[in-house]
């Protein structure tokens, strides 16, 4: 079976990009987040790192929220809600986290020079259930839904995020939680009827998908190997 590589070895082979903003969401309540991030092969990175947005990636991830991902430079990127759709994107160097190591070993694998990660949600938290308690509460308290890609205010990102071709694997890795039904509602609905997806599908459920980084070990290299698996069929 293919090895299960050390992050040390993987931080050589790959740049990390993402873009960070943190958004208003009321006149007492600031949201930090990052709407994309850009894993690229360092010999595929251009001087100019925003162009990576607008370059068809070899296969996009969707998970549930940015975790602990953090820039490696400080960013002053702030809007109001209302500006969200008009967001620009600007890339930073970023920080990748372990889940962040477990795509870059698929790429490795499948010979992916670029990936692009997509969340549920923009919301940054490293603890799943202070991330769901945020989402809800933002949403019940404030109806703000555009902390998510998928939301009708950002079709327009949306559309130029996704794979323009149906042979670009579309992956879905969001976890198990049924907390998440609201958010993978909204994503499915807001993905074209007409795009592949793939994912390791959790048996019994409709539209949960394994989590590149479950708790124990051996369960990393089991998605590992299951997700390359997929991957080549």
């Amino acid at each position: 079976m293919p090895p299960f590589l050390p992050a040390a070895e993987l931080k050589k082979t790959y740049d990390i990009f993402g873009h960070f903003y943190t958004v208003a969401v009321s006149p007492d309540e600031v949201a930090s987040c990052r709407s994309v991030l850009e894993i690229i092969d360092k010999e595929c990175t251009p001087g100019d790192v925003n162009i990576i947005c607008d370059r068809q990636p070899d296969a996009v991830f969707i998970m549930m929220n940015p975790g602990s991902s953090q820039p490696l430079v400080e960013v002053n990127n702030h809007i109001d809600a209302d500006q969200i759709g008009d967001l620009a994107i600007s890339l930073v160097p970023t920080k990748p986290d372990t889940t962040q190591y477990q795509v870059m070993r698929v790429m490795r694998h499948c010979g992916w020079r670029h990936v692009r990660v997509l969340n549920l949600s923009d919301l940054r938290s490293p603890k799943s259930p202070v991330f769901i308690k945020t989402f809800e509460r933002l949403e019940a308290d404030h109806d703000y839904v555009a902390h998510s890609i998928f939301s009708p205010a950002r079709k327009k990102e949306l559309t130029k995020k996704l794979p323009q071709s149906r042979d670009t694997p579309l992956v879905f890795a969001w976890g198990l939680s049924e907390k998440l039904s609201p958010l993978i509602e909204r994503c499915l609905n807001a993905i074209p009827a007409k795009q592949n997806f793939t994912g390791l599908l959790a048996e019994g459920t409709e539209d949960k998908y394994r989590h590149p980084l479950p708790t124990l070990q051996r369960d990393k290299e089991i998605w590992f190997q299951n997700m390359i698996r997929l991957c080549e069929t």
